[in-house]
């Protein structure tokens, strides 16, 4: 009996500790994996890092050899053919599977990507919508009226994956906010 007290005693005290500092339980949750890639590429492209952190963790949560059921690969799920559009504009060489699943390559070639949809739409919410649901389908959806091309509306977005996909990416983008500024 004694034993078993002593062991709750444990767990209580060690519950109370990491609830102390609960910061640190969330960097294990809202970890920055890759950190050297993603500050690099970041910077180069003026894209907040922390918002890159966010998008990884919802697209792969940091796992460099997830794939989808559509055959995005990589941390930050890049679909071949996008992947070696932004490799070939950028004059890298580029082999699918051997570039999509190095972290260094596929994290430039995300925030690449991701930096070009905010110089084409000129707003870093709508072209977190347009990461997911592309590039066409969201300038349909703006010439449309049904969302606006400020990104202040994206309760309209007719898509339910991309919806719940954008409200977890702005979501997680706070908590890294608030964990890391």
């Amino acid at each position: 009996m004694k034993k078993v007290v002593i062991v709750l005693l444990i767990i209580i005290i060690s519950l109370i500790a990491l609830l102390a500092n609960s910061n640190n339980l969330l960097k294990i949750i809202y970890k920055k994996d890759y950190s050297e890639y993603v500050e690099k590429y970041s910077k180069e492209n003026e894209v907040d890092p922390l918002l890159i952190y966010a998008i990884i963790k919802a697209e792969s949560n940091f796992d460099n050899k997830a794939v989808s059921n559509k055959g995005a690969m990589g941390l930050m799920q890049l679909l071949d053919e996008t992947a070696n559009e932004v490799a070939r504009n950028e004059s890298i060489d580029y082999k699918k599977e051997e570039t999509l699943y190095n972290p260094e390559t596929n994290i430039m070639l995300g925030i690449k990507y991701y930096a070009s949809l905010k110089d084409q739409l000129g707003n870093s919410v709508i072209a977190i919508i347009a990461y997911n649901a592309g590039i066409g389908t969201v300038n349909n959806w703006i010439e449309q009226g049904i969302i606006k091309a400020d990104g202040s509306d994206i309760e309209n977005i007719p898509y339910k994956e991309t919806n719940m996909y954008v409200r977890k990416i702005l979501r997680d983008y706070k908590i890294y906010q608030k964990i890391y500024s």
